[in-house]
């Protein structure tokens, strides 16, 4: 609006941008903002509270001194800041606008709050006196930085008041607090308190260093815009030398410039003043900003006292705008009680002033319904998932293959789960796996030793052998499921697995179906006489083994199992485990073999009355029925299990199923056999013989 406008003081916008930084500084998002409703005021606050929210700090008030009201609305605004949870509130006023505001705070017994100034109030000596102590005691604000000119102090000693009234009276009357003589015969009241002026007053007698600094504030002011248009001038008389701006004029003749000539030069200046301060323009015509950061401290006489703890510099040429000594800064007990003035503790810690205490690692901010963004929840991360630095938004993903910590601060690698040989269970396992398979071959050497004995040959020896030898590896085959998971052993233990127990279960098959063969054929007249040959027995082990064996080749070839890494059913391991590849070929080999053994119970136990040269039949009752029990129990147990205590199931299920058969099939024939020899004899074999049939 104002293009010749230009000013030696700081803009009040540079003063509201400082305040906002130094909010900033001090790492509180949480203030509340006060100021006087005039222009000065509203300007003055408005930069703040915008450089405040772009910042991502919250503003939990605003409210405006009513100069329309008596009281200021001082009642109002002193509530608001009571009930508040801020603890720093920036107010942009003049002294005399809050003088109301200091005195209802100390009516209703405000503490504990840091109230940041502007430099419209810190420049006063109002609110230096003790009676303010425990409101502004660690409060901290702005003032416009006073520089000294070499001289001027020593000028203001040497001055003297006279007996007429002058603005030297005026300026006596100020610093030194009194009154002369003169003004008793004016209409103003004489206060009695007020000391009379003598004029041998003594500058340094003042004990308060700040009355008579803060009075001259503004002296600098005029000091430079004096330097500035002598400077000017000088540099329009000097014109054609400098830049020839303007070659039309005489640039010496002095006396016949035009305003907007010099206004030229004046927009244009740089100098160099006496007190050492460089001086320029702006755009705006406006110079860098500098201003003292104060900090209000209580002295021992039980005075507040300004002390300069740091500047806002905006000329400054490494771009920190703000440099402030951390080590000076006291700030007040908050909300303990002050029992008197001499025990009042201050400490150098930064008070806070947040909505929201800071989220910790293994958090993350989530907002609340209808409040600032500075007012969040703190929730834990979810499962899996972490946040490694303070105040985060979000949570982050976990790798596949790792877990987050306790805390939630950081992904570690997820523990590897499989059943292995060092694993306690693991080894009990393969050790008894071993050992099981010790048992079917000492019975074979057993009954290859006595295979001319009547027990033996009672019981078909070749399929007897067959028979021990399949359930040894039966015993086996448990290894397979112990150690990592390789895709070779997933592929074969499976298939091995219902193999071997096919063949197992068709030699028991083919023991029963020969045992009713053998019985039938001795009838009169029997056409199955044919059918008791070995190469029967044989003939039904090879179909049954080769509708398995075709099975499980469909399986491995369209279908085949491999490794996979489980990382769903227990969330903090991997689990290595084989992918069968296909259930419904898992459970139909299973389901074979469910199929093989009731049948071989059902002709069994058809089967369990015949004479007992023939009663292998009820062995074989017994150990189908054994056999079906376990693996009955293990489809609820292996869907119940998870990790390595499945694959533990089935081993499990393996052994004891052929246990099973061990013991009912051959331990009462290995009973007699060793202990009981005397019933190892034709004889006695077809005397119980004879008994049977008469029963």
């Amino acid at each position: 609006m104002f293009p010749s406008f230009v000013r030696t003081v700081p803009s009040d916008k540079e003063q509201s941008m400082g305040l906002a930084k130094l909010i900033l500084h001090f790492g509180w998002t949480w203030v509340g903002l006060l100021a006087v409703d005039s222009e000065y005021g509203l300007q003055g606050i408005q930069p703040i509270k915008e450089e405040i929210i772009k910042t991502g700090a919250c503003v939990a008030f605003t409210e405006y001194i009513r100069l329309s009201q008596p009281d200021r609305n001082a009642p109002h605004i002193v509530k608001v800041i009571r009930e508040s949870s801020v603890t720093v509130v920036i107010i942009f006023s003049i002294d005399i606008d809050l003088v109301p505001i200091m005195d209802e705070m100390l009516k209703q017994n405000i503490k504990g709050k840091i109230l940041v100034s502007n430099a419209g109030w810190s420049m006063t000596n109002l609110f230096l006196s003790g009676r303010f102590y425990q409101i502004l005691s660690g409060s901290i604000g702005l003032l416009t930085h006073n520089r000294e000119i070499p001289g001027f102090n020593i000028y203001l000693n040497m001055i003297r008041p006279s007996l007429k009234e002058s603005w030297v009276n005026l300026y006596w009357e100020n610093i030194f607090n009194c009154k002369f003589l003169y003004q008793k015969n004016t209409t103003d009241s004489w206060n009695p308190a007020v000391t009379e002026c003598t004029g041998a007053e003594s500058i340094d007698s003042i004990k308060s260093r700040f009355s008579y600094t803060s009075s001259l504030i503004f002296t600098h002011g005029h000091y430079a815009a004096a330097h500035v248009v002598a400077k000017a001038l000088e540099d329009l008389k000097n014109c054609k030398l400098k830049d020839g701006k303007f070659p039309s004029m005489s640039c010496k003749d002095i006396l016949k410039l035009k305003p907007w000539q010099l206004l030229h030069y004046i927009r244009n200046v740089r100098v160099t003043l006496s007190s050492g301060s460089d001086l320029y323009f702006d755009d705006h015509g406006g110079i860098p900003a500098v201003y003292d950061i104060v900090n209000w401290q209580l002295t021992q006489e039980g005075t507040m006292e300004q002390v300069k703890v740091g500047r806002y510099d905006t000329a400054t040429s490494s771009g920190e705008f703000l440099n402030i000594n951390s080590s000076r800064l006291l700030w007040s007990m908050g909300e303990k009680e002050f029992k008197n003035l001499l025990n009042i503790v201050s400490y150098h810690q930064t008070p806070r002033s947040v909505c929201s205490e800071s989220c910790p690692p293994g958090t993350r901010k989530a907002a609340i319904r209808g409040q600032p963004v500075c007012c969040f929840e703190c929730v834990p991360c979810l499962q899996g998932e972490i946040s490694n630095q303070t105040d985060s938004f979000d949570c982050m993903k976990c790798p596949w293959d790792q877990w987050p910590n306790l805390q939630k601060t950081k992904c570690l690698q997820k523990p590897i789960e499989y059943l292995h040989y060092e694993d306690p269970l693991g080894a009990a396992l393969a050790g008894t796996s071993i050992l099981s398979s010790a048992s079917p071959v000492f019975i074979l050497m057993l009954f290859i030793y006595c295979k001319d004995t009547p027990i033996v040959k009672a019981n078909n020896y070749f399929l007897s052998c067959l028979l021990l030898v399949s359930l040894s590896l039966c015993f086996l085959c448990a290894l397979g499921f112990i150690g990592y998971p390789q895709p070779e052993n997933c592929l074969l233990r499976q298939a091995a697995f219902g193999l071997v127990f096919t063949l197992c279960i068709s030699c028991i098959l083919a023991k029963t179906i020969m045992v009713v063969f053998a019985f039938m054929a001795t009838r009169p007249g029997s056409s199955l006489r044919r059918w008791t040959t070995p190469q029967v027995s044989y003939m039904i082990i090879f179909a049954c083994f080769l509708l398995q064996f075709l099975l499980c080749i469909t399986w491995l070839s369209l279908t085949p199992p491999f490794p996979q890494y489980n990382t769903h059913t227990k969330p903090g391991l991997i689990i290595v485990e084989c992918n069968e590849g296909s259930s419904i070929a898992f459970w139909t080999v299973l389901g074979y073999l469910f199929l093989l053994a009731t049948i071989s119970f059902s002709v069994a136990f058809l089967a369990r009355r015949l004479p007992d040269s023939f009663n292998e039949a009820q062995f074989i009752t017994f150990s189908m029925l054994a056999f079906l029990s376990v693996w009955v129990s293990f489809i609820p147990a292996s869907l119940s299990a998870q990790g390595k205590y499945t694959v533990a199931m089935e081993i499990f299920a393996i052994l004891a199923s052929s246990w099973a058969l061990v013991i009912c099939m051959f331990l009462p024939k290995c009973f007699i056999i060793v202990f009981r020899p005397d019933m190892n004899s034709r004889e006695h074999l077809m005397r119980r013989d004879q008994s049977q049939s008469k029963i």
